[in-house]
Order: C-alpha cells, then sequence, then structure tokens
C-alpha cells in the first residue's frame, strides 16, 4: 500500500476517533505518530518531532505564564476590576464580562483566563442580582473572542509552525490584531445587544430575583432532601462514629450535622461518635429512609424550612464549587478520590448540565464542569481554593493570594515577554519559555507549581497532531484535496475559497478540538493557497479564525463545557446564541480579511 493511501487512512481513523472520542484525543495523537512512524510514512525522527517544535514550548510557556498571574492575583483583580465597572446594569456587566475574558485570554490559555474570571463573574452576579446565566455564556465566548486576536492560542500556534515548516514566514505575535480585535469587537457587540436576550433567565440554577438568590441550599434544592431525626434509646448508633455507623450504606442517607445538648455541630469529621439523644441533621430521601428504619425507630421531627444559614456557622461554610479542566478528579468518584479525606469537607450536591444528584453520591464519576455543593470546615476553605482540581466559585475580591507581593514582578515579565516576542516573532518559543523561567526564578511559582500548571494533555495533543501535517504535506495527501477543493470553489474567485475552507473549518470545531482542525486543514489551506497564487499566510489566517468559531455547540471548546453545569445551559442554548454570532463574525471575516491580506 502506497503512502499516499496509508496516510488517508490514518486520518480517517484519527478523526472518526476524535469525533466520536471514543478514547482520549491525547491518545488519538499518539496512535496517530505511532502509525505514521511503523507504516514508513515518516521516519522515526519526522514522526516525533512535535515534541522539539516551538509551538510545544510556547504553549507550554503560557500555562506556566498564567499560572504565576493567577498565584500573584494579577489575573483576579484585573477580572474584578473590569466588573466593576459593569455596575448593576445587565448590559453592561455583559459587556465587561466579555471584554475582561477577551483582555486576560491575549496572553492566557483561553481556559486559564476563563477560570480565573468564573468566581468574579458569579460575584458579580449575586451583588447585582443579574441572572447568572446571562454572564457565563458571554464569559465563555469573551475568552474564545480575545484568542482571535493574538498569537498566543494554540491553534494560532499550530499553524504558524506549519507555515515555518513549508519555508514560508510565520505569524508574529501582532499579526492577528488588525482583524483580530475588530471580530473581538463586534461579537461582544452583538451578545452584549441582542444575543444576551436569547439566553436563559430561568435555568434551575439561576440566581435571580428570586428570594433565596444566595442562597446554595435552595439553589441546588436541597432543602427538599434535609430533614431532622433524633436517635432514640439503645439505637444502634450509639457510640458509632460516622465513619462506621453504616448510615449511608444500608440507609442511603448522610449526616451534615448534629444537634447536641442546645448546640449545633457542623464541622462533623468520620470519628465524631454518635450520642444518646443526638438529633441528626440528615440528607436523602426522608420517606424511603422511614420505610427502612429499625427498632428501636427514630424519632423524626416536624419539617422545617432549610437555607444556607442553617447548614453555616463561625467554623462550617457552605459553597459551590465547579471541577477544572485539568482536575485529577475527573472520572473518580468521591470515594476513590478520597475528596472527604484531602480536602476535610463533605459534597452535598451535584449539579450536572440540567441534572441534580443528592444520593449515591459517593459512586458518581465525577466529570469536567460538574458544579459541587460543598459543606464543611471554614478553616479547609484554603485548602480547596489553592487546588488546581477545583474552582470555587466567590467573588475575585474574596480570593486568597497566594504569593502577595508578587504581583507587581509578574506584570513586569509579561510585560517585557509579550514586548521581547512582539519584536522578535521567530524567537517567540524561546521568548515565552524565558518569561515562564523568569516566574519561577522570581519565586511567583515553584517548579513542582509550574509542572502542575501545565495540561500535558494539551502539550501530548499538539505534538502528537503536528507530524499528521508533515505527512499530508510529504505524501502530496493534503495537495490533492487542496486541487478537489480549487477545482470546485476556484472558478468563483479567491474569496470563494476563502470562504469554503472557512466554512468546512468552522463546522469541523464544533465537535473537534481546535488543535486538531488545525492541524488537518493547515496544510490543505497552504496548498489551495500556493496553487491559486494567494498568500499562503493570508488564506491560513483565516483558518486561524474559524478554528475559533466554537459557539455553537458546548463541545466546541472546553470553556463552553465549563460554564454549563454554573448557568444551567443545555445545547440549544449554545445554539441560539452561537449559530447568529458565527454568522455575524463569518460576515465580517470575509469582509476585513481581504482589507488587510493580500487576496
Amino acid at each position: 500500500m502506497d503512502p499516499l493511501t496509508i496516510t488517508y487512512i490514518i486520518l480517517a481513523v484519527a478523526l472518526v476517533l476524535f469525533f466520536t472520542e471514543k478514547i482520549p484525543g491525547d491518545l488519538t495523537a499518539l496512535l496517530t505518530v505511532v502509525a505514521l512512524a511503523l507504516t514508513g510514512v515518516l521516519t522515526p525522527a519526522e514522526a516525533f518531532s512535535g515534541f522539539s517544535r516551538s509551538a510545544v514550548i510556547t504553549i507550554l510557556a503560557i500555562f506556566i505564564v498564567a499560572e504565576a498571574l493567577r498565584r500573584s492575583g494579577v489575573s483576579e483583580q484585573v477580572g474584578n476590576i473590569l466588573l466593576k465597572v459593569g455596575g448593576k446594569s445587565e448590559f453592561r456587566l455583559v459587556t465587561t464580562t466579555m471584554f475582561a475574558g477577551a483582555f486576560l485570554s491575549l496572553f492566557m490559555n483561553n481556559i486559564a483566563a476563563a477560570a480565573v474570571l468564573l468566581p468574579a463573574a458569579s460575584g458579580a452576579a449575586q451583588k447585582s442580582r443579574t441572572p447568572i446565566s446571562k454572564l457565563l455564556m458571554p464569559l465563555a465566548f469573551g475568552t474564545t473572542l480575545g484568542g482571535m486576536a493574538t498569537l498566543l492560542t494554540t491553534a494560532n500556534i499550530i499553524l504558524s509552525s506549519m507555515l515555518v515548516e513549508n519555508k514560508i514566514p510565520g505569524y508574529g505575535l501582532l499579526d492577528f490584531a488588525p482583524v483580530g480585535v475588530p471580530l473581538t469587537i463586534i461579537g461582544i457587540a452583538y451578545v452584549s445587544i441582542l444575543g444576551r436576550r436569547t439566553l436563559p433567565g430561568g435555568s434551575m440554577l439561576e440566581r435571580t430575583l428570586a428570594p433565596h438568590q444566595d442562597d446554595l441550599v435552595e439553589t441546588y434544592h436541597l432543602d427538599r432532601k434535609l430533614f431532622r431525626a433524633r436517635v432514640p434509646e439503645n439505637s444502634f448508633l450509639i457510640g458509632k462514629t460516622l465513619s462506621g455507623c453504616t448510615l449511608r450504606e444500608d440507609f442511603n442517607v448522610s449526616i451534615v450535622g448534629i444537634e447536641r445538648k442546645g448546640k449545633k455541630l457542623l464541622t462533623v469529621s468520620p470519628d465524631t461518635e454518635i450520642d444518646d439523644r443526638d438529633v441528626l441533621i440528615l440528607e436523602g430521601d426522608e420517606e424511603d429512609f422511614r420505610k427502612r428504619d429499625v427498632e428501636p425507630y427514630m424519632e423524626f421531627l416536624p419539617a422545617t424550612e432549610w437555607h444556607e444559614e442553617d447548614l453555616e456557622s463561625g467554623a462550617a461554610v457552605v459553597i459551590e464549587a465547579i471541577i477544572a479542566p485539568r482536575s485529577r478528579l475527573i472520572d473518580q468518584t468521591l470515594r476513590t478520590g478520597h475528596f472527604r479525606e484531602k480536602y476535610g469537607m463533605n459534597v452535598l450536591a451535584i449539579w450536572r448540565a440540567d441534572q441534580e444528584f443528592f444520593v449515591g453520591l459517593s459512586d458518581i464519576p465525577l466529570q469536567f464542569g460538574d458544579a459541587l455543593l460543598i459543606q464543611g470546615p471554614r478553616e479547609k476553605l484554603s485548602v480547596i481554593r489553592d487546588n488546581q482540581d477545583l474552582i470555587v466559585l466567590v467573588s475575585a475580591e474574596d480570593q486568597e493570594i497566594t504569593v502577595p507581593g508578587k504581583g507587581r514582578a509578574a506584570i513586569l515579565i509579561v510585560i517585557a515577554t509579550l514586548a521581547m516576542a512582539a519584536l522578535y516573532p521567530h524567537l517567540t518559543g524561546p521568548v515565552m519559555l524565558a518569561g515562564a523561567v523568569a516566574m519561577m526564578l522570581v519565586g511567583i511559582v515553584t517548579t513542582e507549581q509550574a509542572y502542575g500548571a501545565v495540561s500535558w494533555r494539551s502539550i501530548i495533543l499538539v505534538a502528537g497532531l503536528l507530524p499528521m501535517a508533515t505527512a499530508l504535506t510529504k505524501t502530496e495527501a493534503a495537495g490533492i484535496l487542496a486541487t478537489g477543493i480549487v477545482a470546485t470553489l476556484g472558478p468563483y474567485g479567491h474569496i470563494a475559497l476563502l470562504a469554503g475552507i472557512f466554512s468546512v473549518t468552522m463546522f469541523l470545531v464544533q465537535a473537534m478540538n481546535a488543535a486538531a482542525v488545525a492541524a488537518v486543514v493547515g496544510p490543505i489551506a497552504i496548498q489551495i493557497a500556493t496553487q491559486v497564487g494567494i498568500d499562503p499566510r493570508a488564506l491560513v489566517m483565516g483558518v486561524a479564525f474559524a478554528a475559533s468559531m466554537s459557539f455553537i455547540t458546548p463541545l466546541g471548546h472546553p470553556v463552553n463545557i465549563m460554564v454549563m453545569s454554573p448557568g444551567g445551559y443545555n445545547f440549544r442554548d449554545f445554539m441560539r446564541v452561537g449559530l447568529p454570532l458565527s454568522i455575524v463574525l463569518f460576515i465580517a471575516t470575509m469582509i476585513l480579511l481581504p482589507i488587510f491580506w493580500n487576496f
């Protein structure tokens, strides 16, 4: 079998795996590298060359710089200041939220920018009594729009690397700005003026003008699952610790707190013993518990209204947190992830998209974007805040700065790094890595924290996909595909070719990782440009902008998934806002790109 046919087969299998997500994307990328090397399409050196590319080093450095900005408090404070400008007007809040996300994503990974702004947006929504669903999708879209205007986005870095590999000058830090900045402004204007009107305003997770707007217990409908029962004399529970009482295993209820001798104990631990006549605050199905109860029967107390304050005290707190993008808890259960032992707090409920879970929580595999209602000792809050597995939804002004006094140093390093990258675009990788190393040298992040901040799955994904681009060029597969596209659209002019390649890219990124799409479409765009005499940098620039148009489905970008649960969104919500936005940006790109680039 000839190398061209083998390349097509490997590409087809890889695309199917990326679309179906039968296996993780990074593993698909590694399988692609192995297949290209074992079949002889690429030499071993070519197959593994992705790991030494400047693009990979740049992406790695961005993760470390973003973590340094977070730990020094710079990113949180920037977001908080910008959101304060929004006041209590929904229009102003949506606009400033999007600008905040776009601004941070100019020099941070989009996911990192959204992660640091989620708490600020949540706090702003609560204080202004604006539905949180009106802010979180705009936040996600804002970070994606901002990424269009700079080189420091994964797909843009990959495409620039492909140009260099084909002996074409790559992009500089500011080459995307002439078109990217207007597109960002147009996108923000559309969502702020028109798009926000189609956002849901009464989702199940809404904290709106309702009386329980700030009450997490009522927001999660946990009040329906809380009840009180007194431990009778001679009960088998007396003297048992919470970990040894088997209430969860045998009766499917959890002990949230204990009322003992007129005092409420809300910071109970697994070693807390149950005493005679204790009143247990239980979470679960009361009717089911009554049916399962055994002699001497529990004394069930009259129903009462439950609020967040009932589960809080000077020593106990109730908070909401999101499973972070690179969390080690993903695919783990609370039991296998040792959540209680690790964080010293209890999970009372889990919210996933439009589903809520109250029972059997210990055995539910956690997913990226799950919202958790957590209760426990106030002193343990700092443990969760400083952990990369969870994003705590509290306002940015309440966030703890883990390395106080380093903010100015972090800002100076970022400014110097970006300035050098703009002046010497061919040295972007080394310059960005130098900035990351500087953050470690001045003590803003330790080497361990830097390694932990890097999304190694993203690094493997990018390094594994770049050789596919090499194979498409080496076997002339990209040239053959390009010839077919040129034959179909070429007679209608260069703008028709731009529109065609743009539409294909935009369609693919609704369900595939943008880096994977860039690795496949980029070489084809270069070949199309070469065949018809267009500046390859111009057509590839169109692919770069299209790769950022991940607005129509939540699958288009991890940031979309991140905001689904706290915003209470579903697929239809993204379609209602994202499809018109994509059409507007498509038209704007067709007008702007030929103005600034030679077509």
